[in-house]
């Protein structure tokens, strides 16, 4: 049986995709939570969210994503940071998961990646779970009903969680994969229902093609003064830093809160929804996004309730620490309507710093703009990838290596390029510890963050005055309005001065370190910049 509204040119049959059950395409969300609820996948939450649980994975397992290796992609991968695939183990991974699905229903959704028109792709996600295509349909961009008719994929995501990879016949590690065939157009992902490896595969997909054409692909959150789309911001952070949270000003527009392009023509969100960390949101802290948990269609993911009333618990991480919600880019009152923006005009690195250290904002010249960018230092945090269960301090380059095909480099120089062309103002932004390593110190008051961004967006923040940071070079203001001034020498919040300064030459040692692996690649002025 097929039901739903398609392309009558391009069924899952023309893909060579056959004898399945019944095949549900694009079901709009009342269809996909009733489906989803007759199939026992969840629960009705409260105003008509989805609430559920995705099972051993409540995180992504990056360890287990393959590029298989083609001729026409083989000198361009990064295979340093991407698992190879053999084309023949794609092959048979392919074969098996298609005879897997055989007799089974399945859900698809035909959406869009990127909202400019001009750089956007067409994207179908077939998925066995009916919440999993509520959620990719959230999450992805959604095309006028009326362009369904006419609508062809230019990659396809295929999502099977009840599939089992056999590593050794399909050239992968475990049982969970996810597979990128460049050449075939097509993404594999079996053995996980954590719901993020959709939108993930999608990200990484626009980092591979996006550079070819001179856009920089950004791991970032971004956001727009009220009625003034020239004045943008971008905010780049791995899961946890801030990036959702911070660009959720209410006196700013939001672009959007995790995946962005930055063409000749500006910022351009890729998708059409947001994905929020959920523990510990108040509805003091974050309305809006408190506010989205309750709306109808808000996927909540891994959280907690009370069995009767259905009423969240924000703060009980029995689950995981990865606890979120995902809701359409509009439930938030203050979104772009058109998720476009202007070209940066001031670029945010987020970064949360377990070891105490980094002070909580600090101006960057261009050539430290691209050594922090391509260093990535952060800490992962609880629950966004299996078996990290307290802030681990980590190198992610680009503030997202996980979803980076190509060379750490073509996306530093991108960037580069475009701060010289644009003129955009760089700084770094520490969300994480103060007064002490983790264990010992406390999490960066969020009051302080806000009031130090909304300093640096306004420019007001540009005629402070500036010290020269003892450790990292970067400039670091000795006020800010709103914000105690000894919080501004992370030093001076240490009981033990001598034991900050041993635990920051340790995080520079630990920044050099690493930065050895791209010296052969950058350029001198970068080279200067980097802490030797």
């Amino acid at each position: 049986m097929t039901t739903g509204r398609v392309n009558p040119s391009f069924k899952l049959e023309d893909q060579g995709i056959t004898e399945l059950g019944s095949v549900y395409y694009n079901l709009m969300e009342p269809a996909l939570i009733q489906a989803a609820l007759e199939k026992g996948e969840g629960e009705l939450g409260n105003g008509g969210a989805f609430l559920v649980t995705t099972g051993k994975f409540t995180g992504r397992s990056p360890k287990d994503k393959h590029v298989v290796k083609t001729p026409d992609v083989v000198d361009t991968i990064w295979w340093e940071n991407n698992a190879e695939m053999s084309p023949e183990g794609f092959e048979a991974l392919h074969a098996d998961m298609l005879k897997h699905m055989k007799g089974r229903d399945y859900f698809v959704q035909d959406l869009v990646g990127g909202a400019d028109p001009k750089h956007a792709i067409d994207v179908r996600v077939v998925t066995e779970l009916a919440w999993h295509g509520l959620f990719i349909r959230t999450m992805l961009r959604r095309p006028e009903r009326d362009a369904l008719d006419d609508f062809t994929a230019d990659f396809t995501v295929i999502n099977c969680p009840s599939f089992l990879a056999d590593p050794k016949r399909h050239n992968c590690r475990s049982e969970t994969v996810i597979a990128m065939n460049f050449e075939k157009k097509l993404i594999l992902i079996g053995g996980t229902e954590y719901a993020g490896e959709n939108k993930k595969s999608v990200f990484s997909l626009l980092n591979y093609l996006l550079p070819d054409k001179g856009i920089m692909p950004m791991h970032c959150s971004a956001n727009h003064a009220n009625g003034n789309p020239v004045d943008t911001a971008v905010f780049f952070g791995l899961s946890g830093t801030g990036k959702t949270t911070l660009s959720a000003d209410p006196a700013r527009t939001l672009i959007g809160d995790d995946e962005h392009g930055w063409s000749d023509r500006g910022t351009f969100n890729f998708e059409g929804g947001c994905y929020a960390k959920t523990i510990n949101l108040s509805p003091e802290a974050e309305p809006e996004i408190y506010e989205t948990t309750t709306k109808f269609g808000t996927v909540i993911e891994n959280m907690v309730y009370d069995p009767e009333t259905k009423e969240l618990d924000f703060e009980d991480d029995s689950l995981t620490a990865n606890m979120r919600c995902a809701y359409p880019l509009h439930y938030i009152s203050n979104a772009s309507k058109t998720a476009l923006g202007g070209h940066p005009k001031n670029i945010i690195m987020l970064t949360c710093d377990a070891f105490g250290v980094l002070p909580p904002i600090s101006r960057l010249t261009p050539a430290q703009a691209m050594y922090h960018f391509l260093s990535g230092f952060t800490s992962k945090v609880a629950g966004t990838e299996r078996g990290v269960t307290e802030p681990e301090p980590t190198f992610s380059t680009c503030f997202g290596a996980p979803f980076m095909p190509r060379r750490p480099e073509v996306y530093g120089n991108l960037l580069k390029e475009k701060i010289a062309e644009h003129g955009a103002t760089c700084w770094l932004v520490n969300t994480g510890w103060t007064g002490g390593a983790y264990g010992t110190g406390s999490r960066m008051p969020i009051r302080a963050t806000r009031a130090l961004l909304t300093a640096a967006l306004d420019g007001s923040l540009a005629d402070a005055t500036f010290r020269k940071d003892a450790n990292f070079g970067f400039d670091v203001p000795v006020a800010a309005p709103g914000v105690a001034e000894v919080l501004l020498d992370p030093r001076r919040t240490w009981d033990n001065p001598e034991a900050y300064d041993r635990q920051a030459t340790k995080l520079v040692n630990m920044f050099a370190e690493n930065f050895q692996q791209y010296l052969p690649y950058i350029d001198a002025d970068v080279k200067a910049a980097a802490i030797s």
